[in-house]
């Protein structure tokens, strides 16, 4: 999905840079989504999957079901999440992502609730989750296709419930320093470490990507307790939100899970390698671009999963 720290070596800094995802886009305001999508929608054929299930506007009427992998996938029967609750609050709602597997989002319920008692967090506010259907989306993220991915800001939820507008032009908070090696003092409080550790108790949780610049910090401060650690990856970009991820359940044969991730906290040379090629990325000259490559061709629905011709064309 991503390129790992041994293939990021083969990649001019240029290039690394481009591929480093969510640095700003999971802040772009619904005119500037808008405007993206207006421009991938032109350049899309009819059959394009990211056409077909970006512009489906509910779920397929299907028992729940995952299918497919996370990046290459779509979700039958999935379920909104309650764009307000006690103690979450959707965001971005215009992009309509708030849906998933009926499993996560009871996570999602469940970790809202015990944030504030257990964590010192207010609330949640939700990113992305999938979309009505799952499957490609016309902007942003390579995975969150079959409903058991959700981007949960690195910002607590405020006191007051937030208006519409308010949810489609706030900015979450960007925890990393300048220089991408470490956090933002000014902006990384214990909280952070506390919401983090807390949806990694969850046994569901799979795996939680987190910057390279903020599993620095958690693995500093983490103390004695280490073991959810295992769980919280570094990846490129997600320095306004944290990433979970879900495995898949149990009754989905159609679900293709990943790996569980390698043993140990994850705090040594693996992750000085991340901190390494991210740094890299961003303060080293940009090399001269080579000759430019043809846009790869649109996914069809036939380069899904069979299932998920019935799910995009379920009424």
């Amino acid at each position: 999905m991503f390129p790992s720290p041994r293939f990021a070596r083969l990649l001019p800094p240029f290039l690394l840079c481009l591929l480093l995802p969510g640095l700003a886009e999971a802040q772009q305001t619904q005119s500037e989504e808008m405007e993206r999508r207006e421009k991938v929608l032109q350049t899309l054929p009819e059959n394009a999957a990211k056409r077909i299930f970006g512009m489906a506007p509910g779920a397929a009427p299907l028992a729940p079901r995952t299918i497919g992998s996370f990046a290459r996938g779509c979700l039958a029967g999935a379920t909104a999440l309650p764009v307000d609750g006690e103690t979450w609050q959707v965001m971005r709602l215009s992009r309509n992502r708030m849906w998933g597997h009926p499993d996560l989002v009871a996570l999602i319920e469940r970790l809202a609730r015990h944030a504030p008692k257990e964590a010192g967090w207010r609330g949640l506010l939700v990113g992305d989750m999938s979309q009505p259907r799952g499957g490609p989306m016309l902007t942003g993220h390579a995975s969150h296709q079959i409903g058991l991915d959700a981007d949960l800001w690195l910002t607590p939820m405020p006191e007051q419930r937030l208006s519409t507008a308010a949810r489609e032009t706030l900015s979450a908070t960007n925890l990393v320093r300048a220089d991408w090696m470490d956090i933002d003092p000014a902006h990384y409080t214990r909280a952070h470490l506390a919401i983090i550790r807390l949806a990694a108790g969850e046994k569901k949780v799979n795996r939680i990507f987190v910057n390279p610049a903020i599993k620095r910090a958690l693995c500093r401060d983490a103390g004695a307790d280490r073991a959810w650690l295992n769980k919280v990856r570094p990846m490129w970009g997600h320095n306004y939100h944290f990433h979970i991820r879900m495995a898949c359940p149990a009754q989905d044969a159609t679900c293709v899970d990943q790996d569980p991730p390698p043993d140990g906290d994850g705090c040594g040379a693996e992750l000085s390698d991340w901190l390494k090629q991210q740094y890299a990325a961003m303060h080293k000259p940009p090399a001269p671009p080579g000759k430019p490559k043809p846009p790869p061709k649109p996914w069809t629905l036939e380069d899904l999963p069979e299932e998920c011709s019935i799910v995009a064309l379920s009424r």
